[in-house]
Order: structure tokens, then C-alpha cells, then sequence
């Protein structure tokens, strides 16, 4: 049987060898062999996605040791909750690939690190053993660290600098955890299976959960580790944004249901109050600063601490509908702001402002971009019938019917709901029914090409919006599994 995840994560880093390799004077090349590569590893997870066992738990399982002094192994697998979120990955890469074809300084560099940083994103995914999921989560700093300090905006370094330095400092945490865990007796191991059934004691659970919460919280980015991400956000490159949003952000949210909730179970049910409270502030928060936004870009990366704060509330709640509600929210975020993101993008392309009242009166003059942006923001605001509402939905359900968080959460959280409608309404009157802006006068619309970049997008956002099924017919199993391991169910 073909090793289909060690292929599906270390494609691209052959690929990003051979873009680093292609000569100078065919800049034309290194977009050419970035968008087979980045498809290739698409059809790869396509036939994971095919194979997957719906009832089944960790599948596709790879394991040879690797460190046999220090017990490290290669281990990889997947199981429900991790292959959407592959799956998110995989797709998004192609269409970075083409929203940078306009990219011409430096580009095998580009695409080199574009390609890396693909790596870096599957890996954490799959990755099993402590060590190698570590060295997947660190690998993503460096491109990403390069793509906002080389292309990013006029503050690109300052923003650049930020964001490592912030997700480094979690990192630290992160591995003190990890350490902790392999240190103690009842450890003794980096394998994530073994150390969910190791029994850790209760005290030592919550001194590790503290550090983890640390590593993770910062990379969500949770209500007050946030303030990296409106200038990682603003400064990045296209491309940049629609990964930092698509599947950055969701490492950390990823790594709370991966390894707080099986291992430190006792922990999770004791922290789970403040972890709500900071979820409830992040929704709120976000959602009342991003409708004091006159940057359209700063506006849609300050919805991304708003909905996040959702995805945080409903891992709190460890009920079933809580969590599949979080990872329904993970994966509907990465497709409908990788999707605002882009359209972003290309309003700045034709009009070289983000401002949003330099930019009223988009339909007038770009009727498809207008009416694009107009859908993005009905499905970020969680309309019913797109993909934003069944995880938002499925998370305040869950959360109301647990027995660790407050009603009054919830409660404050629906009114992050309408603030979110709120701030998506303000923005979809002014810069796609306002009154047309001197900037916007002689633009053109979409071209065919990023209509086509956008289609896959809009399609799965009404497909998981109608049929929930979609995306919960290979969570919920998952999530049933993890809550009897917790002795929740």
C-alpha cells in the first residue's frame, strides 16, 4: 500500500526544491511547477477523502521509529476530524498559487516558500508523535515569516517580526508541555495515541493544559494573544491572508481538540469556564471592532477573532454538538474568509485602496465582484442555507446543553451573531450598493480565471450550507470517539 500521507505532505517540499533550483530566466516557471505540484497533492487527498472509512477511527496509519533512543517515531494518520481540515489545506493551495500568478520579484523564492509552508500545514494535520508535530507546527513560521517580510505592505517588516515572535513565544509553551508529558511516569512517551489512554493525574493535567493553552491560544488567535494577526493580516500578500485565515488559525483550534481533550481530559473539563470566557470576549470583541473598521482587509481579519471566538466556545462545551460544531466552523471559516480575502484582493488590485468609502459602488461598475463580496459576507454572517451557520448554530446548541459553561455565555454570544451581521451589512451597503467612488470609475470585473478560483469556494459554501451532511457524516464519528475516550459519553 503507497505511503499516501507521507506523499501528500512531502510533495510539495519536492516541490518547493525544484522551484528553489529553476533558473532565473524563466520567471514563468516556478508559478508553472507550484500549481502542478500544489493540484497534484489536491487529487492525492481527493482519493484519501474517497478511501476514508466514515465509521472507522485513525486510518491511512503510518509508524517506523525515527529517534528509537528517545522512543520518537514517524507516526501518521487521520480520522474525522482532521481530514476536512486536510482537505482545506490541500484545496486552498492551488488557489494561492494562482491569486499570486501576478508575482514577479523573487518568484522562485515565492514559490518555493508558498510550497513549504503546504507542508508545514499538512503535517500538523497528521502528524501523531509530539516531535514531528512540533516540527510541522515550527516549519510554518518560516515561510509565512518570509511571504509578509518580502511581499507584504509598507509595514510588512514590523508585521512580520510581530507574528513570529508572538507564535514563537507560544511555541515555548507548547514545548515545555510536551516535555512535561514525556517526563512524568505516567507518560513517558511522544506517541498522542498512548498518552490519551497514559491516566496522567489530575493536578499535573492542569499545569500541562496551562502550557498547551498558551502554544494554542496564541496561534487561534484567542481574546488578548490576538493583536498579531489584523497587522500579519493587512501587511500579507494575498495568498498570505487566505492561508494565515484558511488554515493557520486553525492549528490552534486543532491543536485544543487533538491534544488538550484526549489527554488532559480532567484539565479540559476545569479550564473549560475561562476557556468560554475568552472565546465569549473574542466573539464580541472582534465583532464590535471590526464594524469600527474603515480597512476592508482589517475588517475581515477582526470578523476572523469574532468567528474564532465561536469555534473556542464550542470546544468549551465538550458535548458532541459543541464539538462538531467547532470543527464545522473551522472548515466553513477557512472556505468563506480564504474567499472575502481574495475578493479583497482584487478589488485592491483594480482600485489600490482598501478603504472601504474609496471603494463604494462596486456593483456598478463590477457587477460580479459586487455580487461575489455581497455572497461571502451573507455566509460569514452564518445566513442559513451557506456554510457559516450550521457550525455557529451547532456550537450555541452545544454549548447551552453543557454542564461546564454558564447560559449567560451563550446568550452573550448570540449577540456576537448580530453584531456580525451587523458589521457585514454595514460594509456589503456601503462598498457594494453605496454610491459609486471616483476610485472605482473604470475598473474592470472579475476575469475568468478568478471566477474560476472562486467557484470551488462558493460551490462548497452552499453545499455544506444545505447538506450538513457533507461535512458532519465524517466528523461526528470522530467526535463520538474522542468524548467516550474522555468519558463523556
Amino acid at each position: 500500500m503507497l505511503p499516501l500521507l507521507t506523499m501528500i505532505v512531502f510533495l510539495p517540499l519536492l516541490g518547493a526544491v525544484v522551484t528553489a533550483l529553476l533558473p532565473k530566466s524563466r520567471p514563468d516557471l516556478p508559478r508553472q511547477v507550484a500549481l502542478g505540484v500544489t493540484l497534484a497533492d489536491l487529487a492525492l487527498v481527493a482519493i484519501l477523502v474517497a478511501r476514508f472509512d466514515v465509521s472507522g477511527g485513525f486510518q491511512f496509519m503510518e509508524r517506523a521509529s525515527w529517534v528509537p533512543e528517545a522512543g520518537i517515531q514517524y507516526l501518521m494518520a487521520v480520522d474525522g476530524i482532521s481530514l476536512p481540515l486536510l482537505f482545506l489545506s490541500a484545496l486552498l493551495m492551488p488557489i494561492a498559487v494562482i491569486a499570486s500568478w501576478k508575482i514577479d520579484d523573487r518568484p522562485a523564492f515565492y514559490f518555493a516558500m508558498l510550497q513549504l509552508l503546504a507542508v508545514g500545514m499538512n503535517g500538523v494535520f497528521v502528524a501523531l508523535d509530539f516531535v514531528l508535530f512540533y516540527v510541522f507546527w515550527e516549519l510554518v513560521l518560516v515561510p509565512m515569516y518570509f511571504m509578509i517580510a518580502l511581499w507584504g505592505g509598507p509595514r510588512r517588516e514590523y508585521a512580520a517580526i510581530k507574528f513570529f515572535l508572538y507564535t514563537l513565544f507560544g511555541s515555548v509553551f507548547m514545548l515545555v508541555g510536551i516535555l512535561a508529558l514525556y517526563l512524568h511516569p505516567a507518560g513517558g512517551t511522544f506517541d498522542m495515541i498512548a498518552l490519551a489512554d497514559s491516566g496522567l493525574p489530575a493536578g499535573f493535567q492542569w499545569w500541562v493544559f496551562a502550557a498547551f493553552f498558551l502554544g494554542f491560544a496564541v496561534k487561534v488567535p484567542v481574546f488578548p494573544f490576538h493583536t498579531w494577526l489584523p497587522d500579519a493580516h493587512v501587511e500579507a500578500p494575498t495568498a498570505g491572508s487566505v492561508l494565515l485565515a484558511g488554515i493557520l488559525l486553525k492549528m490552534g483550534t486543532y491543536g485544543f481538540v487533538r491534544v488538550s481533550l484526549p489527554i488532559l481530559p480532567e484539565a479540559s473539563a476545569s479550564w473549560a469556564p475561562f476557556v468560554a470566557l475568552l472565546g465569549v470576549i473574542s466573539i464580541v470583541y472582534g465583532a464590535a471592532v471590526a464594524f469600527a473598521q474603515t480597512d476592508l482587509k482589517k475588517l475581515v481579519a477582526y470578523s476572523s477573532v469574532s468567528h474564532m471566538g465561536f469555534v473556542m466556545l464550542g470546544i468549551a462545551a465538550g458535548t458532541a454538538e459543541g464539538l462538531n460544531g467547532a470543527v464545522a466552523i473551522m472548515f466553513a471559516h477557512g472556505v468563506i474568509t480564504g474567499m472575502l480575502f481574495l475578493l479583497v484582493g482584487m478589488v485592491y488590485e483594480r482600485t489600490r485602496t482598501r478603504t472601504i468609502a474609496e471603494v463604494s459602488g462596486l456593483s456598478k461598475q463590477a457587477p460580479v465582484a459586487a455580487g461575489m463580496l455581497a455572497f461571502a459576507s451573507f455566509a460569514s454572517l452564518g445566513l442559513p442555507g451557506l456554510a457559516g451557520f450550521p457550525g455557529e448554530f451547532l456550537s450555541l446548541v452545544g454549548a447551552w446543553r453543557s454542564e461546564l459553561i454558564a447560559p449567560g455565555y451563550v446568550i452573550v454570544a448570540a449577540i456576537g451573531v448580530l453584531l456580525a451581521a451587523a458589521y457585514m451589512l454595514w460594509m456589503v451597503q456601503r462598498v457594494v450598493l453605496g454610491t459609486q467612488s471616483g476610485t472605482v470609475e473604470g475598473i474592470t470585473d472579475l476575469t475568468r480565471v478568478e471566477i474560476a478560483i472562486l467557484v470551488p469556494l462558493v460551490v462548497i459554501t452552499i453545499g455544506m450550507g444545505v447538506y450538513w451532511s457533507s461535512l458532519l457524516r465524517y466528523v461526528d464519528p470522530a467526535v463520538g470517539a474522542l468524548l467516550a475516550s474522555m468519558g463523556a459519553m
